[in-house]
């Protein structure tokens, strides 16, 4: 018990630590995206989403906005096959709502930058399971608090290590294997492991 204690502080001062420096040194870039974002489509720069985090405790992510303004009403357009991987997998291969740059920042990550402040907030923390809408959290069915004891993260195990293609129910074992093994040894794995996916760009969102 102790030894999980030191683990979350000094996890907790990483996170603010290195969250901090982030959002300092890459405010150029932040600038610069919300620019292009702003010049390209009509719509909010910031896109927030409510995500259930550590003990069900709902919270606003935050990504730069990659789909047209009216994306949640475009979801009416979707064809019966994109209804359905959709209801599976919470997300489209293919996704017609996505802008032109907004494909080149979910292909870069740096949709994701703005995650350092729910980071520096403590929504989130730099490596844990990703953090899920209300409808994802009911498919972990009795694992459902094992897998809302920690706080989500910005990279996880699933991220740095899953497959093409992988099946949600793949995805669940994996995020729920992280909860039972996390500690210092597999959190600098997963970060390792993000950053030189990072370079290949074939992390999986």
């Amino acid at each position: 018990m102790l030894k999980k204690k030191i683990y979350l502080f000094i996890k907790r001062c990483i996170d603010i630590i290195f969250s901090l420096i982030c959002i300092i040194i890459l405010s150029p870039v932040f600038l610069i995206i919300s620019i292009v974002i702003k010049i390209e489509s009509k719509g909010p720069i910031i896109f927030k989403q409510e995500r259930i985090g550590e003990h069900g405790k709902t919270f606003k992510i935050y990504k730069f906005r990659t789909m047209q303004e009216n994306a949640e009403k475009l979801i009416e357009n979707f064809s019966e096959k994109e209804k359905k991987e959709f209801n599976e997998n919470y997300k489209l291969q293919n996704d017609f709502r996505v802008t032109k740059f907004g494909k080149t920042l979910r292909r870069s990550k740096l949709d994701e930058l703005p995650q350092f402040v729910n980071i520096l907030k403590g929504d989130m923390s730099l490596v844990g399971p990703r953090p899920v809408v209300k409808k994802e959290v009911l498919k972990y069915k009795n694992n459902k608090d094992k897998f809302l004891s920690i706080k989500p993260g910005m990279t996880g195990y699933w991220q740095a290590y899953a497959t093409e293609g992988i099946k949600y129910e793949e995805r669940m074992k994996m995020e729920l294997y992280y909860v039972d093994n996390c500690g210092f040894k597999l959190d600098l794995k997963i970060f390792i492991k993000t950053i030189s996916l990072f370079f290949k760009k074939k992390r999986y969102e």
